[in-house]
């Protein structure tokens, strides 16, 4: 029974540690002109032009109501498409 629990530590050891190490890779940041950024800065100012780009363009076409309450739906929209571009911009 004494071998169970020492394999049991063990494997909360290596699980711990493992835990403890994946912070230990490099930032996620962009360089721009020397200085670094956060990827994430760049998909929520991406995603904000989007909505922006989907409100003139629901506006335009008359289609404006579609997006009801607006306190609500372009900020869900903004996470939305920030999200969208990380994905596709930085873990394809």
């Amino acid at each position: 029974m004494s071998s169970g629990l020492r394999h049991g530590r063990h494997a909360w050891t290596v699980l711990m540690s493992c835990a403890t190490l994946t912070g230990c890779s490099d930032a996620p940041s962009v360089g721009v002109l020397g200085a670094y950024f956060p990827d994430w800065l760049f998909c929520i100012a991406g995603g904000v032009l989007l909505v922006v780009c989907v409100h003139v363009l629901l506006s335009k076409s008359g289609r404006g109501a579609w997006l009801t309450p607006p306190a609500i739906a372009y900020p869900a929209l903004t996470v939305l498409l920030s999200i969208a571009l990380w994905v596709v911009g930085f873990n394809l």
